[in-house]
């Protein structure tokens, strides 16, 4: 009867230890997935507040076509900063969808290191921008639709001094869903409005099809020729409330094989127009608002675009 009662006590035994084990594994793998998104948003903060983050922009003039003239002075067509930049700076000229830049004699204007009198300026559309420098200030031209403006950024700008982190929600892989590509065949394009008040047309490989609570979802992506992954403008019932009014963004591998990815929406984070009115971002199109709350990714932060 002991022997009895020994092996019945070593089956209990065992059987206790492999469900301690089990919770084990699933308390370890839910960690080591808390800990991946935790350092993935902690890299997104570095990233803001790099010279080429969000948090630095100090101004966006949009050009007239013929000159545009540019400096501190009150009279300049682009104003930069007063303290930072010489009142009279040169000229941009801005001719059959070309922008020049002339720089004053003695304005010690940089591109790469070396001094700028005149020089084509390549727009951000057309690959990395020509980049010019005086101080902490950088600028370069913009394009969006027709329009061609100067972006300026002041790497000694208070925000980037007094940005402390975005709140998020809690961390759940709830909100970590399997979804399936549907392809549109040929490509779609669909109609993004952005806050300039325009919209754009972009190409959209098909939709992806997933499920929050039972309930099934649609999103259309958007993806350039041969991108390494599809990019999602999305919205839903917490903007404008908990998280940024304009919605937000997510980046989603490219399915697999058999048309499996996954959209992790607790890497849902906020354009750069949250940050700053001098970005120029696209908002959710109408298929892309979500009829539900979105309680995962970054929160609402700063006052930029509403």
């Amino acid at each position: 009867m002991m022997k009895t009662h020994v092996v019945r006590a070593g089956l209990v035994g065992i059987v206790l230890g492999s469900i301690g084990f089990l919770f084990a594994c699933k308390g370890s793998k839910k960690d080591a997935y808390v800990a991946e998104i935790q350092q993935w948003h902690q890299q997104r903060i570095e990233n803001l507040k790099t010279e080429t983050g969000w948090l630095n922009l100090v101004a966006l003039e949009w050009l007239d076509a013929g000159e545009n003239t540019f400096g501190s002075d009150s009279t300049c067509d682009v104003l930069f900063p007063s303290g930072k930049a010489p009142g009279k700076m040169g000229v941009f000229y801005l001719q059959n969808d070309s922008v020049w830049v002339e720089i004053a004699p003695g304005v010690p204007v940089t591109h790469n290191g070396q001094a700028v009198q005149r020089l084509w300026l390549r727009p951000d559309t057309e690959g990395k921008p020509t980049l010019l420098a005086l101080g902490s200030l950088r600028w370069f031209i913009i394009k969006r639709g027709n329009r061609y403006g100067v972006r300026l950024r002041d790497l000694e700008a208070p925000l980037v001094q007094a940005f402390t982190g975005i709140d998020m929600y809690p961390i759940d892989p709830a909100w970590r869903v399997t979804a399936q590509f549907r392809p549109y065949d040929p490509p779609k394009t669909i109609a993004v409005p952005t806050v300039l008040g325009t919209v754009t047309q972009e190409r959209c490989p098909g939709a992806l099809v997933f499920q929050i609570n039972g309930k099934k979802f649609e999103l259309d992506p958007i993806a350039a020729e041969g991108a390494e992954s599809l990019f999602l403008v999305i919205g839903d019932e917490t903007n404008g409330d908990e998280t940024y009014g304009g919605g937000r963004f997510l980046v989603v591998p490219m399915p697999d094989a058999s048309g499996r990815t996954v959209i992790d929406f607790n890497k849902a984070y906020n354009p750069p127009c949250a940050f700053t009115p001098y970005a120029t971002c696209p908002l959710p199109p109408k298929q892309n608002r979500l009829p539900v709350r979105i309680t995962a990714g970054e929160k609402v932060w700063g006052e930029g675009h509403h």
